[in-house]
């Protein structure tokens, strides 16, 4: 519900705070007196998007805050809850509008964007406008509104959720598809291409691996002679026998001289033992130097073909070996390409079947709910003066989509005998106001928790119609708050709670004023609204009458 509205230096408007109630709220005034401007200061707090200079002539700014009492159960909770919004029963909407057009909004003291206030308002607000009613000549709003009839939440749901499952089993089998295309288009280049590369079997580290042993094998002539020639000078020609000699000689020496030579012998046995490790790794690599020519050629050969397939599809020698896996898996793809195909195309035709169940039991609902429709409309036409219309709701087949297969069209006749037909071609405006004004009626029985606003939506009627659509009014009223602009005192005099707007001249600047009317307030001003501006005592006792229950 609605509880407060305050509005400060908006259009003419410089001070403003109204405290609506439940029930039937009406405004009245004069055309002109400002009425407009209280539902363009509440959609700009709504942040609908609305007229550009809103702000008052010499103010620093317009300001308007909104109070909404928010039950737990509320589906605006659920909004601000996603834009981390903590909210209690209570849901405070400022926003702030400066004359070079800059917005700012918050909800609870959170600075807030117009698009979180947009989303939110869509649970806060409905609004019917003076020509809302045009949006029953719609027909692609009339499939919407019978499923809030329908109360099919369950049912679109399923449905979306398999249209989505569809279009994903849809999308996978045309992209599976032409990829295959695509393969097949290079199937000769993959099978050979694998082939070679199969039979090459590169292995990574080999290119640099087989260039090194290609290096020492080359270095091999030049370098063995210097490590021969070193290996003689450590044989038993050179320094072993020189070494081997010192130690005989010293060792016949040591025992006359009392230990003095025990280090030396010592350190010629080290010696012996190192010089025997140089010689057996200078005799492994004598081995490793002695080359037969043709391992040479062996080497060389692999390490070019290793060189020239790299060159040849254009990545790393070290790539090839996961070049080759990749070739191997569009290869291995294209082989399994038909039976891939045959999958895909049975999960899509499996997920079309369960859309095409969903589409039969959302439709089944609209079908039942169409008829309850339209028994509801006769119910709610008859009190608008209105009980020899018809109002009909028809289906038909449609493409299926995300919301089902269904088309639906609200067809009206207003005469017996006269042939349904649209609503645009058939109703009058009177008549499309009252059928619009049926249908929030019989909309509201399924449910809802916006507060409804109806900008005149008894124009084009008047007298016992008038009458009728104000009970209308304050029966929807009684299950949640409507507020009414309206010129018809029938209305107006049926409202629970009434606000007289008028524009006032201060000091040369022209203001609206709102102000609650109460007993004669409220009386003058159905008797202004009855006479014109000469309200007489005849004028008074009428709008008395009115005010009778």
């Amino acid at each position: 519900m609605l509880r407060n509205l305050s509005i400060r230096d908006m259009l003419l408007i410089d001070r403003l705070e109204l405290a609506f109630q439940p029930g039937l709220n009406v405004l009245t005034g004069e055309t002109g007196a400002g009425k407009s401007i209280l539902l363009d200061s509440l959609g700009f707090v709504l942040g609908w998007r609305g007229r550009a200079e809103l702000v008052r002539t010499g103010a620093a700014q317009g300001e308007v805050e909104a109070v909404f009492d928010l039950p737990a159960t509320h589906p605006a909770q659920g909004i601000l809850a996603d834009a981390g919004i903590g909210a209690g029963d209570e849901l405070i909407l400022r926003r702030v509008n400066t004359p070079d057009g800059r917005k700012t909004a918050w909800i609870n003291d959170r600075r807030v964007s117009g698009e979180v206030l947009r989303a939110l308002s869509e649970t806060l607000v409905e609004l019917h406008g003076q020509h809302d009613d045009r949006g029953l000549l719609n027909p692609r709003g009339h499939r919407q509104l019978l499923d809030l009839f329908a109360g099919v939440e369950a049912e679109l749901g399923a449905s979306r959720t398999a249209w989505r499952a569809l279009s994903k089993a849809r999308a996978a089998r045309q992209t599976a598809q032409e990829r295959l295309a695509a393969l097949r288009t290079e199937e000769d280049f993959l099978r050979h291409a694998v082939g070679e590369l199969d039979k090459l079997s590169p292995e990574p580290g080999e290119e640099a691996e087989l260039d090194a042993r290609r290096r020492m094998m080359q270095a091999a002539a030049r370098l063995s002679g210097d490590v021969a020639r070193a290996r003689t000078a450590m044989g038993e020609e050179g320094a072993e026998r020189l070494l081997h000699d010192a130690l005989r000689w010293l060792d016949g020496a040591a025992a006359d001289l009392e230990g003095r030579l025990d280090g030396a012998i010592e350190a010629l046995g080290r010696a012996l033992n190192e010089l025997g490790e140089a010689q057996s790794e200078v005799d492994a690599c004598l081995d490793a130097l002695d080359t037969d020519p043709a391992a040479l050629e062996l080497v060389e050969d692999r390490l070019f073909a290793l060189r020239g397939m790299a060159r040849k599809y254009g990545v790393l020698p070290d790539d090839l070996g996961t070049h080759a896996q990749e070739l191997r898996a569009r290869l291995s793809a294209l082989d399994a390409g038909d039976s891939d195909a045959a999958a895909l195309a049975r999960a899509e035709s499996e997920a079309r079947a369960a859309h095409d169940a969903a589409c039969a039991a959302l439709s089944a609902k609209r079908h039942a709910a169409a008829a309850a429709l339209d028994a509801a409309m006769r119910a709610e036409l008859a009190p608008l003066k209105m009980e020899r219309a018809v109002f009909t709701t028809t289906l038909a087949p449609a493409e299926p989509g995300p919301d089902g297969a269904d088309t639906v069209s609200f067809e009206v006749a207003t005469n017996p005998g006269a042939p349904a037909g649209p609503l645009n071609r058939i109703a009058s405006g009177g008549e499309l106001s009252r059928f619009l004004l049926a249908l929030k009626v019989c909309l509201s029985r399924a449910g809802g928790e916006q507060v409804m606003i109806f900008d005149e939506i008894d124009r084009g009627v008047g007298g016992a119609t008038a009458d009728a659509v104000g009970r209308r009014l304050r029966a929807l009223s009684e299950g949640a708050q409507v507020l009414v602009v309206t010129h018809s005192p029938q209305v107006a005099a049926l409202g629970a709670h009434h606000w007289r707007v008028e524009k006032t001249v201060q000091n040369g600047e022209t203001l609206s004023r709102v102000t609650q009317l109460f007993e004669d307030s409220r009386v003058d001003e159905l008797a202004r609204m009855l006479a014109g501006d000469r309200i007489t005592e005849a004028a008074r006792a009428a709008a008395r009458a009115l005010l009778v229950p």
